[in-house]
């Protein structure tokens, strides 16, 4: 079973689901957003599953600190455009495994998703 854990190092959330994992023996991938970026398919697949308002974290600093512009008038084409451009702006950690995706991070989904 491949996992693929999506963030950046210097998120909180990311290091606790980090921790989480590695504490459970659970073998994943980490993909760093500032180091890797993003592919396009990759935010459309969770655009598609999860829908652009669960992928977009509109109370990250990254996103407080786009123009007013940016931040308003948000649609699926818009806030994919401005993923890809800033992929910090995505709802950290996404958690790929055996197809499924999740965003964010709770102890109990977790240990749901790994049961």
């Amino acid at each position: 079973m491949a996992v693929t854990l999506y963030g950046i190092t210097t998120c909180d959330t990311v290091r606790k689901a980090r921790n989480w994992l590695d504490a459970k023996g659970i073998a994943y991938r980490f993909h760093d957003f500032r180091a890797e970026g993003l592919e396009r398919l990759k935010a459309e697949s969770w655009m598609d599953t999860l829908g652009w308002e669960a992928v977009l974290n509109r109370q990250s600093t990254s996103f407080k600190a786009l123009p007013p512009a940016d931040q308003t008038g948000l649609d699926r084409a818009k806030a994919l455009g401005l993923i890809l451009a800033n992929p910090t702006i995505v709802k950290r950690p996404v958690l790929e495994r055996s197809g499924d995706v999740m965003v964010g991070f709770k102890p109990e989904r977790y240990a749901e998703a790994f049961a």
